[in-house]
């Protein structure tokens, strides 16, 4: 806990070396981009909130790069390439931001990367796109992400259920990167253990009746249904409408469907009990709790979906630019290895200030941040940790690691 303490106190005190910075401090701009609407509007504020947050640390102690401050510029891309592209584009080319924390859905952040990112030379850090798409794109070294890929977490989520003695589902996931890579690798997974996925179904985001669907879903017989879709798109409106139908008994969803939004409007006793899921989680280790400390303290849910992921996102862009010496965005790939993996002495959340002098002297440093260890591999991807999800009294409740 002295740690944790001593975190908190630099945010004070980094007040006055702000306030002491020199005239020729260098401003950083960096973009966070966000599915503000769409599909995961639900989910994108806390993503977004927890990104600021670590900015706010930077700017509270001592700034970056010679005490400048990060001014972040928020772009919206909906869940969507098409939109990604054109706002990324205007982060990239008349912000002239040097890094981007973003986008939020795998499609629009390979959408993002592909129309301005790569040919931009500029490194993005995803919080949460998780398909395994993301590992295979050519990406000159530029496109990392802080949450573990769904090559993981379908592992994870078939093992629960076989674990749970679950051995028949109905699967549908919407029909995109996000959608059908976690449902291959769920299906694959939960077949070789023994599971019966009697019924497959694609689906499309957006519709207002999806009942041909659950036709089809409910037609094999099993009376556990798997949405892999979105909590204020799709996966709602199939949610909703199987409950109307009284078809399934059970039902199980992904990362995407972990949102309020997914609730509203549902009774309470048709969910509670009844609906299970899996995200990434949050490393058990002390900076954990300095970032859930750091985040209360800011008034913020540190359990929220993604926040803790968003937050070592852009303190990670942060200790890059920082390494790197300036705003350019030139090296700030090879930087941002550095500073994420050992060796090193180890920056946890909130300890801008120790970093400064670190780096000021030379000193290697390996941010461990609230997600975990940032190890990219040479995909960019990190491994991480799954948790299950249950819902109890109309809303999620976090039930600890999938072992």
């Amino acid at each position: 806990m002295n740690n944790i303490n001593n975190i908190l106190g630099l945010a004070v005190a980094g007040c006055v070396l702000l306030v002491a910075a020199p005239a020729l401090a260098e401003d950083v701009k960096l973009g966070i981009l966000g599915d503000l609407t769409g599909p995961i509007e639900s989910l994108a504020p806390p993503i977004v909130a927890g990104a600021q947050l670590a900015f706010d640390h930077v700017n509270a102690q001592g700034g970056i790069l010679g005490g400048g401050k990060i001014v972040s510029i928020i772009g919206d891309s909906a869940c969507d390439p098409s939109v990604a592209g054109p706002a990324a584009d205007k982060l990239v080319n008349t912000d002239q931001v040097t890094a981007i924390v973003g986008a939020f859905c795998t499609g629009a952040t390979i959408g993002a990367a592909t129309s301005a990112g790569i040919p931009g030379g500029v490194v993005q850090i995803s919080p949460s796109a998780s398909a395994p798409a993301l590992t295979t794109l050519k990406d000159n070294d530029l496109v990392y992400r802080t949450t573990p890929s769904d090559a993981f977490q379908g592992v994870k989520m078939a093992e629960l259920l076989l674990g749970k003695g679950i051995k028949d589902v109905a699967l549908t996931y919407v029909n995109n990167d996000y959608g059908k890579g976690l449902a291959d690798v769920f299906a694959a997974t939960f077949t070789a253990g023994g599971g019966n996925v009697t019924a497959n179904v694609a689906h499309e985001d957006g519709k207002a009746d999806y009942r041909a669907e659950l036709g089809q879903l409910s037609s094999g017989g099993s009376q556990n249904l798997v949405i892999l879709a979105y909590a204020s798109g799709s996966g709602k409106t199939i949610l909703q409408q199987a409950i109307e139908a009284g078809e399934f008994t059970a039902y199980v969803g992904g990362d995407g469907m972990v949102g309020d939004d997914l609730m509203t409007g549902v009774p309470a006793d048709a969910v509670n009990g009844k609906i299970i899921a899996t995200r990434a989680g949050a490393y058990a280790g002390e900076s954990a709790l300095i970032y859930t400390q750091l985040a209360t303290d800011a008034g913020q849910d540190p359990t929220a979906t993604y926040a803790p992921q968003a937050y070592d996102a852009a303190f990670l862009l942060a200790l890059a630019v920082q390494k790197n010496g300036s705003a350019a965005r030139e090296g700030l790939s090879a930087a941002l290895r550095e500073v994420a993996s050992a060796p090193g002495e180890k920056i946890l959340p909130g300890e801008w200030a120790k970093a400064l002098e670190l780096l000021a002297a030379g000193t290697d440093i390996d941010y461990e941040g609230a997600g975990g260890p940032a190890d990219f591999d040479a995909a960019g991807d990190v491994d991480g940790v799954i948790v299950e999800l249950a819902v109890e009294n109309g809303a999620f409740v976090e039930k600890g690691p999938i072992q």
